[in-house]
């Protein structure tokens, strides 16, 4: 499967506003979130503004997005404090199992405003969690790329967000590395 189920893209977008490489950050501001939100379909017209404290928990989640898909490539260490924070954001969220009219299975946020837009961003990851797709969103090795990627490979083993610039980059520092040592 090249393209990510449950909507994952929309993850991998999130963690992708801020480009690590080029320092390009796609929400900047509280109004530079806002619209990304707006165009991802999870805010609504005429809402207020976001301040301070929105802008921040938005921004710590998805740094702690990076962080677990880091884990999820590098597979050592675990994501540690990033873990916390996407519970809480869950919880605030009130991210829960719904049954609509003909009993199917749902997960959604309950909770009203901001907390339930955040919470609307790990409704894909709580599906891919549940099968095991989770662990395919993965974030780029390179310390200065760390880029979200879906990994396509059949054995699950990508590591790079694109192996020609990234994964070509990564071998000539350890190639020019070895020759130096």
């Amino acid at each position: 499967m090249s393209t990510p189920p449950h909507n994952l893209q929309l993850v991998i977008d999130f963690v992708n506003t801020l480009d690590v490489d080029t320092g390009e950050d796609r929400t900047e501001t509280p109004a530079q979130l806002a619209t990304w939100l707006h165009e991802q379909g999870l805010r609504a017209d005429g809402e207020p503004e976001l301040d301070a404290r929105e802008f921040e928990q938005a921004i710590d989640l998805r740094e702690s997005l990076r962080t677990v898909l880091v884990s999820h490539t590098e597979r050592g260490e675990g994501p540690g404090e990033a873990s916390r924070c996407l519970a809480d954001v869950a919880e605030r969220g009130r991210l829960s199992v719904c049954f609509d009219e003909q009993a199917a299975i749902e997960i959604a946020p309950l909770a009203e405003g901001f907390d339930g837009v955040l919470a609307q961003l790990l409704v894909p990851v709580t599906h891919a969690g549940m099968d095991g797709s989770w662990a395919r969103v993965k974030a780029c090795v390179a310390d200065d790329c760390r880029w979200a990627f879906w990994d396509s490979s059949r054995n699950r083993s990508g590591r790079w967000c694109d192996m020609a610039v990234c994964g070509n980059r990564e071998k000539v520092r350890t190639y020019r590395s070895r020759r130096s040592g």
